[in-house]
């Protein structure tokens, strides 16, 4: 049955969310999307209704299995979400509360709270990570402060993906990769941080048990097997982060292989073997987790990439599709006539911590138009994907960059990768898997399901081809000068105009 065996991983994404069936070795037979349900209520807030996520992905599996001649082929199921959303369940498994997106900054007064009652570095040497708005936590905080009524009726929280899985077969379980999201994971031992969620005024006993990624917790239940045309047969199982299911999928599991995942955010992620305790990695932005092969990871990146992309692509007016940006784009030389864009378009990225930075265009002129500008944007993204991996190698002084490995939508954009690989002066390898975090998913339930022996086994069954992209030597010559001499000096130069402009925002009238 191995051979003919389907694996179905499911991707809980910022803007879509996908149900795919993968052969053993990793070949799509049949594969969905939907949009994901965001609510946009005002600014700064973005949530999820629990019961339409449900809904959409019930619609994605519906479109998925009636593509297959036998369903019943698929012996597994996994999730694969974003990370720092969860859903509160009160005691029926009803959702208490919707999904705040992870992307949400409301906590911003919650984070800062944390900070003066535990200390930055004190809560990176817990947990591996910095203290951002987005973590759980501080949406916990969030509830008590805002919606103590539901907080009260709340007797499990649960991560995205495994809210999603507690869907699927009726068990409430968590697992590391996601748990390392929350600021509520002791990275060290591997157990959640019962005594800060106490102290920070949260009842640990919501929290879920903790398992390794790829754990069967059971089969499909009955009425989702009718309703999704899964077999009531499949095995769900334990999932986890979507970048660490999508490293899983394209091999980068040992220290000196970075991925760069390009999505509407962009992860940068380097395997490691080690917690990092240096507080000035998390006094940086950087955070840390567990791996869903072992081991752990460093996380640096952009959380606003492909969303740069498509926000230009929107103020720039009807009629700008991507074929025509790529166009002007290519027209305009390197250096975009001089324009630099600094994209913090919804926070600072690693390694700066600032909530409050804003993007910014700077050296604009009248020769500037619509097509310097969008090189601009892809150039300014390049340039910060290699601030974050440089700022963050210092701390790892015996890691030497091997290779760096590119999946996601973001790498159909040509003249982006084309840039990026000049910008870092390597060359980048482009896989032509293009759904790697489902596939991480799927691979996990098949490790769940026996189809696999283990993580190592279930990388070297995955069959894919890859581009190489090599830097052009002139044009990294140019963007080497440019990053030292002008985008490094970029945010500290506007960082205390954007403290300014925060504080005006937060006293303007109505």
């Amino acid at each position: 049955m191995a051979g003919d065996a389907l694996l179905v991983g499911i991707d809980f994404g910022t803007s879509h969310i996908k149900a795919i069936a993968f052969t053993r070795d990793g070949q799509v037979v049949a594969k969905a999307s939907v949009p994901t349900p965001t609510v946009y209520p005002q600014p700064g807030w973005a949530y999820y209704d629990p019961v339409a996520l449900w809904e959409r992905t019930l619609t994605a599996l519906q479109e998925m299995t009636a593509q297959l001649d036998d369903p019943a082929r698929i012996v597994s199921v996994a999730v694969a979400s974003v990370g720092e959303a969860g859903v509160p369940i009160d005691d029926a498994g009803a959702p208490t509360y919707d999904a705040i997106a992870w992307f949400d900054t409301r906590t911003k007064a919650q984070a800062e709270s944390l900070r003066r009652q535990f200390g930055a570095d004190a809560i990176f040497r817990r947990t591996g990570l910095s203290i951002q708005p987005i973590f759980t936590l501080c949406k916990l905080l969030w509830l008590r402060d805002h919606a103590p009524d539901a907080l009260a009726r709340t007797v499990t929280w649960l991560n995205a993906a495994d809210y999603l899985t507690y869907r699927l077969c009726g068990v409430a379980a968590s697992e590391y990769s996601l748990a390392s999201r929350t600021l509520m994971l002791d990275i060290d031992r591997l157990c959640w941080e019962t005594s800060l969620v106490q102290e920070a005024g949260i009842d640990a006993a919501i929290l879920p048990p903790l398992l390794p990624s790829g754990t069967s917790l059971g089969a499909v239940l009955p009425a989702v097997a009718a309703q999704s045309g899964l077999p009531a047969t499949a095995l769900v199982t334990t999932g986890g982060h979507d970048h660490v299911c999508g490293a899983l999928a394209l091999g980068v599991t040992r220290p000196g292989a970075v991925l760069d995942s390009l999505g509407t955010a962009e992860a940068v992620f380097l395997a490691t073997n080690d917690v990092l305790k240096d507080p000035a990695v998390g006094a940086r932005g950087y955070s840390q987790g567990v791996h869903v092969s072992g081991g752990y990871y460093v996380l640096g990146g952009l959380y606003t990439s492909s969303a740069c992309v498509e926000w230009f692509r929107e103020i720039t007016g009807a009629g700008f599709d991507y074929a025509e940006m790529e166009r002007e784009g290519n027209a305009i030389p390197p250096g975009s006539l001089g324009v630099h864009f600094l994209p913090h378009l919804r926070t600072a990225n690693p390694g700066y911590d600032d909530p409050r930075s804003r993007a910014t265009f700077v050296g604009v002129t009248f020769d500037a138009k619509r097509g310097a500008l969008y090189r601009a944007v892809l150039e300014g993204l390049a340039y910060e994907a290699r601030y974050s991996l440089a700022s963050l190698l210092p701390y790892l002084p015996s890691t030497h960059i091997e290779q760096i490995v590119a999946t996601g939508g973001g790498t159909r954009n040509q003249l982006l990768m084309q840039i990026k690989a000049s910008v870092y002066n390597q060359a980048i390898r482009v896989v032509s898997i293009d759904e790697a975090t489902t596939l991480g998913a799927a691979m996990l339930g098949g490790i769940g399901a026996g189809v696999y022996t283990d993580t190592a086994d279930a990388a070297a069954s995955v069959r894919y081809t890859t581009t190489l992209i090599e830097p052009i030597r002139e044009e990294a010559d140019f963007y080497e000068r440019s990053f030292s001499t002008v985008y490094q000096q970029l945010y500290p130069a506007v960082r205390s105009l954007h403290h300014a402009i925060s504080e005006l925002q937060q006293v303007q009238p109505n």
